[in-house]
């Protein structure tokens, strides 16, 4: 039989995929024995019955009602209990955080009969009214349907009517007279009474919280952060402890280390008579986490033991949620904690050095797309001029856009091409599609855990949070400065994330320290975080874990000796993808049009043998540049009139000369003629790459004439040249075949006029499904494969890139057809098994044959796995993208598929 509800004691952290990561982690904590409130869990399980069905699982309620009884006999009350009443909060956890995604009921039991029972048990009115309006505020929200907005213009106007500025100021009458005004607002807006049965209460605001699993924000987060949609979330029920009970009394959130740059100490807010909402939602500013050592010594000191516990028992940085009621600590929430990429990275690389893990389980909590961030540039601080606000540094990195002030502004304008900052008092769950489009958040409220804060640094946005100095106001769409700057919506802003300062207009743009170190080899005042040197250890120390463990090796993209140079800096193992065509651009185009419009066989070898001392000499410098490693060239891939000049600036060169009564140039004429004549319908189908190898007598020879070349010369100089030819969109052996023979009799030339043979493998692009699922013969002719990803998808999907990725990828994203763009991670699914399936043909062949991918999926972190697991030899990537191809690799062969950074 199935169950369905599992009580705290039943259940450990090994259970997240069951209780949900906040019902597996509060088990937890009750199993190590720190003060956690009792309760229960419905399992995920339940959910996705529930979604599946509409109606929750046969024999759920009667599990919770037990359950339920069980709680409240430790407890000595009842829920919704006349004289002391027993109040329950009702949560979300799926397996996988997401914060704010989903839906929280606190304080389901109330009723007009027990809010009285309430007053008299804890001693405050106030207290207990407060209690009684948010309970009304959350379910009227999440259960019944009422926007948001409407309870706090209610709110908004009683605080106005009373001049207070904020809810403190106001009394036990005005929180009794703000409940008959939430409740008459439910029933205006849903024609239904809040129900007063506190059965009822719990029974709905656990299906409401189920439902939250599809709702729009929850949904949007998981494409954002790739989570599966069919996890769904468990619902934890726990008895509720309060945080608004008085001065002695409130409640915060914790960090064992700080998430945004991985430093000890402590970190977190506490705010002084406020229940948790209070404190994530950024509505008032709360106090840092050490101002509690004044206000109540003892819960400080009891709370910093279980934070190490915390960290130590997780090995790991803990995000840790909290309440005093009365003096005493109750613990409502430990996770892992979402932190910064450079926070990752510092954070692994410490509990490594204190022997806490091992490097090979700190390489697999940091991911190449974090690294990938920190080498990212930041802001140039001599040239920054006096910031017009400070607030809270909540997530790092530098970013510039234009002040827009709620999200639907931020979307449209982002998906217009501009970049966007959104700024607000505070976010809420709401503003999810305009964090996703922004390039930075900045808030007037809030601190390190406010809602802000923790999604940006979840999502890797710049955020800053808690400028005070700054009046936002959201509906003039406008904020002020301390200084009385007026930043009217559209103006450019400049936000820091790691300082926290706030710059008008652009501030320029410098390396990172990171990119800096990678590039040069230089460490930053070693050691000393403050200039960098903690992080670029911290790095540093995760790549050579990685290279020491990774299989696959990691090659680089590079057409020029510059780009070869600092791939080889970035410390790429030889060059995966040479393309000769960005060879014949430039100065050198004029020479590629004479070989088009050659008119016979003489004038063409004129033209190629121009070409010839060039391209040597191109191929020699990379050579120089990648010496004793491998540079695999890719013979002459797009169609020749590529080459050419635009057909319309030609034709309105000839028309004009025409109009004007004069004869039109003859080199115009002839490159219109010869434009016309190469004109393709679909020219990613046409003639190009292996085609035009055997179509234009003389192209194959010359480049290989030039490659030998540039073998020979390299050997003169006393270098070790590794070049390797590569045959571009081969469909049939025969085409290899015969290009391979071409290839073979220009080496034997070349080696016969130097003195000593020349040889340089030759083998194949596989970028073509024909190719793939005939790769059996072709490893017959071929020495390598080389997966071309970007044209295999294209023929795979029948996408032309730069027509769909504007068109309609978006909507595709939106609607969950992609989790993400297959140009930008691997369909492992159609492509991917392209993939595995010539792998293993070409190797049934010729067992020894090396497999590599030179499309830029060679750079993507997901990818990189797959191409470990499907056995490739080699990926080749930009230089740029080399460091987080070297870390993934190595985090590929350790088995872990997450990114962790």
């Amino acid at each position: 039989m199935v169950r369905y509800v599992y009580d705290f004691t039943e259940g450990g952290r090994e259970m997240a995929g069951l209780l949900g990561g906040k019902g597996a982690n509060l088990a937890e904590m009750t199993r190590l024995g720190l003060p956690v409130p009792p309760g229960f869990v419905i399992t995920t399980e339940a959910c996705r019955a529930f979604l599946a069905t509409g109606s929750p699982p046969e024999g759920m309620a009667e599990e919770v009602a037990r359950h339920l009884a069980a709680v409240e006999e430790s407890a000595g009350r009842s829920l919704g209990g006349a004289d002391d009443p027993l109040l329950l909060s009702v949560r979300s956890g799926a397996r996988i955080s997401m914060p704010g995604m989903m839906e929280t009921v606190l304080n389901v039991g109330l009723h007009d009969g027990s809010v009285r029972g309430l007053a008299r048990a804890s001693g405050s009115d106030r207290f207990a009214w407060d209690s009684y309006r948010r309970l009304l505020q959350m379910f009227g929200t999440t259960v019944m349907g009422v926007p948001a907005a409407r309870f706090e213009e209610v709110l908004d106007a009683l605080k106005r009517r009373r001049g207070a500025s904020d809810d403190l100021a106001l009394d036990a009458d005005d929180m009794s007279a703000l409940t008959g005004a939430y409740k008459d607002l439910i029933l205006r807006e849903t024609g239904e009474e809040f129900p007063q049965d506190p059965a009822e209460q719990l029974r709905r605001a656990v299906l409401a919280v189920f439902g939250s699993w599809n709702g729009g924000r929850a949904r949007l987060y998981r494409r954002r952060e790739h989570i599966p949609e069919d996890l769904g979330t468990a619902v934890t029920v726990q008895r509720m402890v309060f945080g608004n009970l008085g001065a002695d009394s409130g409640s915060g959130v914790a960090f064992t280390r700080d998430p945004a740059t991985g430093r000890p100490g402590v970190y977190g807010d506490y705010l002084p008579n406020a229940q948790g909402e209070d404190v994530v939602s950024g509505i008032r500013n709360t106090v840092p986490l050490a101002g509690l050592a004044e206000l109540d010594p003892a819960s400080y000191r009891r709370l910093l033991e279980i934070m190490r516990t915390l960290e130590r028992h997780y090995r790991d940085l803990c995000d840790i949620e909290f309440t005093v009621e009365r003096g005493r600590l109750w613990m409502l929430q430990t996770r892992v904690g979402k932190r910064t990429a450079e926070a990752a990275f510092a954070i692994a690389d410490a509990l490594a050095e204190e022997g806490l893990i091992d490097r090979r389980e700190a390489l697999s909590r940091v991911g190449g797309e974090g690294l990938a961030r920190l080498m990212f540039p930041r802001f140039d601080a001599s040239r920054a001029d006096e910031p017009l606000a400070r607030g809270v540094a909540a997530s790092p990195g530098a970013a510039v856009g234009a002040a827009v002030f709620d999200s639907v502004e931020a979307a449209r304008r982002a998906a217009a091409g501009e970049r966007v900052v959104l700024v607000r008092q505070e976010t809420n769950p709401d503003d999810l599609p305009g964090m996703v489009a922004a390039q930075a958040i900045l808030t007037s409220r809030g601190g390190k855990t406010s809602h802000a804060a923790v999604v940006a640094r979840g999502m890797g946005k710049v955020c800053v949070c808690g400028a005070e100095e700054l009046v936002v106001d959201t509906a003039g769409r406008r904020f002020t400065a301390a200084d009385g700057t007026v930043v009217e919506e559209g103006r450019v802003i400049s936000v820091d994330g790691s300082s926290g300062a706030v710059h008008l207009g652009e501030v320029p743009l410098v390396p990172s320290e990171v990119m800096r170190h990678l590039e040069t080899g230089t460490d930053p005042a070693a050691g000393d975080p403050a200039a960098g040197g903690g992080l670029v250890a911290a790095v540093t120390r995760a790549l050579e874990q990685a290279d020491s463990v990774r299989r696959l090796e990691v090659r680089a993209n590079a057409d020029t000796p510059q780009d070869a140079e600092r791939a080889r800096r970035f410390g790429a193992q030889g060059i995966g993808l040479c393309r000769t065509e960005h060879m014949f651009l430039g100065d050198r185009r004029r020479l590629v049009e004479e070989m088009i419009l050659a008119r016979s066989p003489e004038e063409r070898e004129r033209a190629l043998a121009a070409l010839l001392p060039l391209q040597t000499a191109d191929f020699t410098g990379i050579l120089e540049a990648m010496d004793g490693l491998p540079v695999t060239i890719r013979l002459l891939d797009p169609p020749l009139h590529e080459f050419l000049p635009d057909r319309v600036e030609l034709a309105v060169r000839v028309a004009t000369a025409e109009a004007r009564g004069e004869r039109p140039g003859r080199r115009d004429l002839e490159l219109l003629e010869a434009v016309d004549r190469m004109h393709e319908e679909n020219p990613m189908m046409g003639l190009r790459g292996v085609r035009l190898g055997l179509a234009v007598p003389g192209l194959v020879g010359m480049q290989v004439r030039a490659v030998a070349s540039a073998v020979v010369a390299r050997r003169r100089a006393g270098g070790r040249p590794r070049a390797e030819i590569m045959v571009p969109l081969v469909g049939d052996v025969e085409e290899l075949r015969l290009v391979k023979a071409e290839v073979a009799r220009v080496l034997a030339e070349v080696g016969e006029e130097s003195g000593a043979p020349v040889d340089c493998p030759v083998g194949t692009m596989i970028e073509l499904p024909r190719a793939a699922l005939t790769a059996g013969p072709i490893a017959e002719e071929a020495a390598f494969f080389s997966f071309g990803t970007n044209d295999l998808t294209q023929t795979t999907w029948g996408f032309s890139r730069d027509d769909v990725e504007a068109e309609f990828f978006p909507a595709y994203i939106d609607r969950g057809v992609f989790a993400a763009s297959p140009f930008e991670t691997l369909d492992e699914d159609g492509v991917g098994r392209l993939v595995r399936i010539a792998v293993e043909e070409g190797r049934a062949v010729r067992p020894g044959l090396q497999v590599g991918v030179c499309g830029e999926h060679g750079g993507d972190p997901a990818s990189v796995h797959f191409f470990h697991s499907a056995g490739l030899d080699y990926v080749s990537c930009s230089p740029f993208r080399v460091p987080v191809a070297r870390l993934e690799a190595g985090r590929a062969a350790l088995g872990d598929g997450g990114d962790g950074g």
